[in-house]
C-alpha cells in the first residue's frame, strides 16, 4: 500500500509525517530553542500514526533525513528508524536533508540552494535546479561576497543558514526565503516513495548519517 513513515532530525525541527503513496497523512513537528528530539520524536511517531489511522505493522518503510546537520539530531533519527525496521522487518530508505529543504519552493527558473547552518560564516549547500535536481554536490562553505559567483541567473536561498548570507552577498542576484527555515519530513514523502517503488533502500545494519564534517563539542 506504500505507508511510509518519514522522520526529520537533521536540524531543530523534529519533524516526523506518515505518508501513502507520497501523500502526507499526518504531520507533528516542533522546531523549540536547543533540540527536543530525544522527548518528543517517539511521542511524534505515536501520535502521527494514531491520527493517520493505523498501527506499526502497516508500515511497508520508513524514511530518514540522512543529513547533513546536527551531529545529536541525525543520530537520534537513525537510531529510532533503524530500530524500528529490524522490529518490523520493513527497509530503510535514506534522504538527502539539503533536498528535503530544496523542495519547499517552486520556482519556474533559476537555482535553489538550500542552506544549514554550521557555525559562524559557514553553512552546509547544495545547488538544485527549477526541478529540484542536484546540480551540485554538497559541501560545508565559508559564505563570502564571491560564494555562488560562478551561477547564473536568479539564486533562491532557502533554509537557517541563508540568514547570515544578508549583507554579504550582493542583492538583485538573490532571493532570500525568510519563511523556510527547516527541512521538514512532509517534502520527504514524495522522494521516499519513489524511492520505495524503485527499492532503492539502504542497509539498515550498515547506514550511517551524512555528517559531511566530524564532531566537534560546543564550549
Amino acid at each position: 500500500m506504500g505507508y511510509i513513515l518519514n522522520i526529520e532530525t537533521a536540524t531543530k525541527n523534529c519533524s516526523v509525517c506518515v505518508a501513502k503513496e507520497g501523500t502526507v497523512l499526518s504531520l507533528r513537528e516542533y522546531a523549540g530553542e536547543g533540540y527536543a528530539h530525544a522527548e518528543k520524536l517517539h511521542v511524534f511517531i505515536e501520535e502521527v500514526l494514531k491520527e493517520a489511522g493505523i498501527t506499526y505493522s502497516v508500515l511497508d518503510a520508513v524514511a530518514i533525513s540522512m543529513g547533513p546537520g546536527s551531529y545529536t539530531g541525525l543520530r537520534i533519527g537513525v537510531s529510532a528508524a533503524k530500530g524500528l525496521c529490524y522490529a518490523l522487518s520493513i527497509p530503510l530508505i535514506a534522504v538527502d536533508t539539503l533536498e528535503a529543504l530544496a523542495r519547499q519552493i517552486e520556482v519556474q527558473d533559476g537555482v535553489i540552494i538550500p542552506m544549514i547552518d554550521a557555525r559562524r560564516m559557514e553553512a552546509y549547500t547544495a545547488v538544485f535546479d527549477s526541478k529540484h535536481q542536484k546540480i551540485r554536490e554538497t559541501k560545508a562553505e565559508i559564505i563570502t561576497e564571491d560564494s555562488f559567483s560562478d551561477l547564473e541567473g536568479t539564486i533562491y536561498l532557502v533554509g537557517d543558514g541563508a540568514a547570515k548570507c544578508k549583507g554579504v552577498l550582493p542583492e538583485g542576484k538573490f532571493v532570500f526565503r525568510d519563511d523556510i527555515i527547516y527541512p521538514s519530513s512532509a517534502e520527504m514523502a514524495g522522494v521516499s516513495f519513489d524511492r520505495y517503488k524503485k527499492s532503492d533502500t539502504v542497509d539498515v545494519a550498515y547506514f550511517e548519517p551524512f555528517y559531511l564534517k566530524d564532531f566537534l563539542i560546543a564550549k
